[in-house]
């Protein structure tokens, strides 16, 4: 069953905003050249922004069946520890100056709010997850909904 999910998908206006650099550029790069050339260069320009911006907004994270999944990485529940909503000046010390090297970061600019969850498994060399959200409260409820089924179940799931 899954409790939780969410693709961080790009905001519109960085489509737009991109699209527009895009034209623009290919704009400059056409200039003197044939309109079998301009279209070549919108068409490559807008489809590399495009791809770019598909890419970049492709991440996921989901709370299911007792995993924490942001990404490709995934997170037995059975060791996390505390989770914490951060507003947006908790969220940028903690991924700027009291960062750890070592934690695992999901975090997206245009995210401004994030939710932290401390790892307690011993094999684990990363202390906490940060995960930038557009919904911190109902992530921290999903995990903390899931997180006794985890734990009930005795084994880390993988």
């Amino acid at each position: 069953m899954r409790d939780y999910h969410e693709q961080l998908r790009v905001p519109a206006s960085w489509w737009l905003l991109g699209m527009l650099s895009a034209v623009i550029f290919g704009t400059t790069l056409w200039a003197g050249f044939s309109l079998f050339v301009a279209f070549l260069c919108y068409l490559v320009l807008g489809g590399g922004c495009a791809a770019a911006l598909l890419l970049f907004g492709n991440a996921t994270i989901e709370v299911t069946d007792g995993r924490l999944r942001a990404g490709s990485a995934v997170l037995p529940l059975s060791e996390a520890g505390e989770v914490a909503t951060l507003d947006e000046a908790q969220a940028r010390a903690l991924r700027g100056p009291r960062a750890d090297p070592s934690a695992f970061l999901l975090i997206r600019p245009y995210l401004s709010r994030a939710v932290y969850v401390e790892v307690t498994g011993d094999n684990s060399g990363t202390p906490y997850w940060l995960l930038g959200t557009r919904r911190p409260a109902e992530l921290a409820a999903a995990i903390q909904r899931s997180r006794p089924q985890a734990r009930a179940s005795g084994s880390p799931v993988g």
